[in-house]
């Protein structure tokens, strides 16, 4: 079976081969996994030192350079790993007043946003990846956020468009960080919701993918392999740039999102491949 595609694997049923070794081989053998590795390095230092942006930066050039349906398979699987320890540190602090309507209502349009990863055509949709991307960026970009108090129809619809663009592409974030940054919550207690938010969208976007079989022993051999520099990047983002200001981290973060977006362009697929 390709890293392209072709048909669904079914984890469970084929457990050995997400061992075999000839997988990783073949994977580390693509020419492509070089600029892989590269791009896993750009998106975990973004993620170290500003805490967001990892999925803009790299959805877009994973799905340039593979296809849309490896990019969200395997940076589900590395994000779920990575955000893990640090959910279970916050659930003590986290207000689940406010993360559980959110969540519910993001779980119920993951398994949509998956259906819509799956029937889409890879170019069309890396063109809309793209243009998500953008028009977000320009969002956070802007300084602008939501101050209207955080009443239930607001809070279910952010949790939708979160849940739609989690299961579609793997970019759920948005939405909720412009959301509750802009209340009147502390900040200490809107860090700890989102990072329990975080994990709880990932773990329901594993369970999606599994069911609809994306996660093929491919992806899951490249997720695996990403994932540690991914991890070493993000410790070393938030080393390296711990003395710089926030307006500095927003600055570099915004446009190397913006530069991803661009070059993932489909006209652009010959510095890619």
């Amino acid at each position: 079976m390709s890293v392209n595609g072709g048909p669904p694997t079914d984890l469970c049923s084929n457990v050995a081969d997400f061992l075999d070794p000839s997988v990783f081989v073949a994977v580390i053998a693509d020419r492509r996994f070089a600029a892989a590795v590269a791009i896993a390095l750009l998106s975990g230092a973004a993620r170290g030192f500003s805490g967001f942006g990892s999925a803009m930066i790299y959805i877009p050039l994973m799905a340039a350079l593979y296809e849309p349906r490896i990019a969200a398979a395997t940076l589900v699987l590395i994000d779920f790993v990575c955000a893990l320890p640090l959910a279970v540190r916050a659930v003590p602090h986290c207000s689940w007043r406010e993360v559980i309507p959110i969540s519910l209502a993001a779980a119920v349009a993951v398994p949509v946003g998956t259906v819509a990863l799956l029937v889409a055509d890879p170019v069309m949709l890396r063109w809309m990846i793209a243009a998500v991307v953008m028009a977000l960026l320009a969002v956070l970009a802007s300084g602008w956020r939501y101050h209207g108090r955080p009443r239930v129809p607001a809070t279910i619809g952010v949790g939708l468009v979160s849940g739609l663009g989690s299961g579609a592409v793997q970019i759920a974030g948005p939405p909720v960080i412009i959301y509750w940054l802009g209340g009147a919550g502390r900040a200490a207690i809107v860090r700890a919701n989102l990072m329990v938010y975080f994990t709880f969208i990932d773990a329901i976007g594993c369970v999606a993918y599994l069911m609809k079989g994306l996660f093929t022993p491919e992806a899951a051999a490249l997720a695996l392999l990403l994932g540690p520099p991914f991890i070493l990047a993000m410790v070393a983002g938030a080393r390296w740039f711990r003395g710089a200001s926030d307006l500095t981290f927003r600055r570099v973060a915004y446009a190397v999102i913006a530069v991803s977006a661009l070059i993932s362009l489909p006209v652009f697929d010959r510095l890619l491949r």
